[in-house]
């Protein structure tokens, strides 16, 4: 008998990440309480899939009967975000909503919520940012 196989699709201009581990001890080896690690306004995870992004409507689709019909979902458009999968992603932690999928805990992140994103790649050629010897 085949198994149901489950699957999380992530709708519109949002994230599904796996949060980071929390640092629940200082440099010293203290253990931190709960309360000092939620008090933290960003938190960081690893992006696990990525939503189509931003709905928005075609100007060539614009016409006078364009609403009439009913297919719209065939013309759909979305403007893509930045972010992809294995970026780490720095996030403000009040937007995230915490979920458990098959025993796993994983939060869904707005785009807008979004500080920072950091990829690992190869460099190309151009201009980066390096940070200075005193950085």
């Amino acid at each position: 008998m085949a198994r149901l196989k489950k699957k999380l699709i992530v709708v519109g201009d949002r994230l599904l990440v796996r949060p980071e581990e929390g640092d629940e001890r200082t440099n010293a080896g203290l253990y931190l309480p709960q309360t000092a690690i939620a008090s933290r306004q960003a938190a960081g995870g690893w992006v696990v899939s990525v939503g189509p992004g931003v709905p928005i409507v075609n100007p060539l689709d614009m016409t006078d009967d364009s609403w009439s019909e009913g297919d719209h979902a065939a013309r759909a458009h979305y403007l893509p975000m930045q972010a992809q999968e294995g970026d780490y992603v720095l996030f403000m932690r009040k937007a995230a909503v915490e979920i458990t999928f098959e025993k796993r805990a994983y939060l869904i992140v707005p785009n807008g919520a979004v500080l920072v994103l950091v990829r690992e790649g190869f460099e190309t050629g151009g201009p980066a940012w390096e940070p200075e010897a005193g950085d």
